[in-house]
């Protein structure tokens, strides 16, 4: 029997289901994963210069900041025992909170709290509304010689504080002063050491030192504003008082926040001019202030337990005062962020 014929045409191979390899992601003469190494040593190089930039931050922060705090805040809980009616041998007990309780229930201390609160609710708005005014007028070019106005501003800032102090209480103190000399020829006779003028006194020796370097910040600050709005509110008809107070104050304002947050800071640690003026006036005191009062709980009483409690109890109060602060500032600034 014969078989039937086989075909001669061959049947074709189907098609292989194996994808081929794509070469969209395959770098210039390498493999596909070539690309990622160099990404992650260019971004390991980056890491390394950040690194380097920030060490002396970083040092710098640990050094002046949270070594002290951490000290302090160890030594607030230990105190010095005298046994024996101080005739044995001092050592050292763990005595918990007591400090804290002992200042806070110090009316010297909470005193002195009310002393810096008063002073900032005086001094901040003196100083952030009069160094704005200043810039604005500077900004605005009503004053002339720019240059020399704002060194004749500013150079009081270069005076050290103890330097300003010593300056103002001459003129402060009856008998020397030219000024209450002055003052005496018209039959006025002015007590700047009394009781009721001895913290505005405090706050006129700050003002003349720091009102300077604030108006720098803020002519900073507006120089940066574009100059095509400020033509554009006067020709709508704005004068220069009101382009002032509506166009350029709000665009300034995180500059405001900035410097109204460190005056806070700053005058919660009130020390250098009441602690020299308090030679002259029996008005200030040796807590006149939270850091007259660790000042004198430290090297007067040597007792640095309280010291501490006091310092981190300052600490803690003016965090809260500037977080206080921010979330106001936050707050304030949210409506004109959302219309935006």
């Amino acid at each position: 029997m014969s078989h039937p014929a086989t075909s001669p045409l061959a049947t074709p191979a189907p098609p292989s289901s194996t994808p081929s390899r794509s070469r969209a992601g395959a770098a210039p003469g390498g493999s596909p994963g070539a690309a990622h190494p160099a990404r992650k040593s260019a971004r390991r190089r980056q890491l390394g210069a950040a690194g380097v930039l920030m060490t002396p931050f970083f040092a710098l922060l640990v050094t002046v900041f949270l070594i002290p705090v951490l000290t302090a805040a160890w030594l607030s809980f230990f105190s010095e025992d005298h046994p024996g009616l101080g005739f044995a041998e001092r050592r050292t007990v763990f005595v918990g909170l007591r400090s804290y309780a002992a200042v806070l229930t110090d009316p010297t201390f909470l005193g002195s709290l009310g002393t810096v609160v008063l002073y900032s609710a005086i001094y901040i708005p003196l100083l952030v509304i009069g160094s704005l005014v200043l810039a604005l007028l500077l900004d605005s070019g009503v004053v002339r010689l720019r240059s020399w106005a704002q060194l004749a501003l500013f150079l009081p800032h270069a005076v050290p504080g103890i330097i300003a102090a010593l300056i103002w209480l001459y003129l402060y103190t009856p008998g020397i002063s030219p000024v209450i000399a002055l003052f005496a020829r018209g039959d006025i006779t002015i007590d700047f050491l009394g009781y009721h003028t001895v913290l505005p006194s405090i706050v006129n020796i700050a003002l003349w030192s720091n009102i300077g370097y604030n108006m720098v910040v803020f002519y900073a600050a507006l120089q940066a504003v574009p100059r095509e709005i400020i033509e554009a509110s006067v020709v709508d008809g704005a004068g220069p008082v009101r382009t002032a107070l509506q166009v350029k104050t709000p665009l300034v304002r995180s500059s405001i926040v900035m410097v109204a947050m460190f005056t806070l800071i700053f005058a919660l640690q009130l020390f250098t001019e009441p602690m020299l003026m308090s030679w002259s006036t029996p008005m200030i005191n040796a807590r006149f202030s939270p850091s007259m009062y660790i000042y004198d709980a430290a090297f007067t009483r040597n007792n640095y337990s309280l010291a501490a409690a006091a310092s981190v109890i300052l600490l803690l109060f003016t965090i809260a005062l500037s977080y206080g602060v921010t979330r106001w500032t936050n707050r304030a600034n949210a409506p004109e962020e959302a219309a935006r």
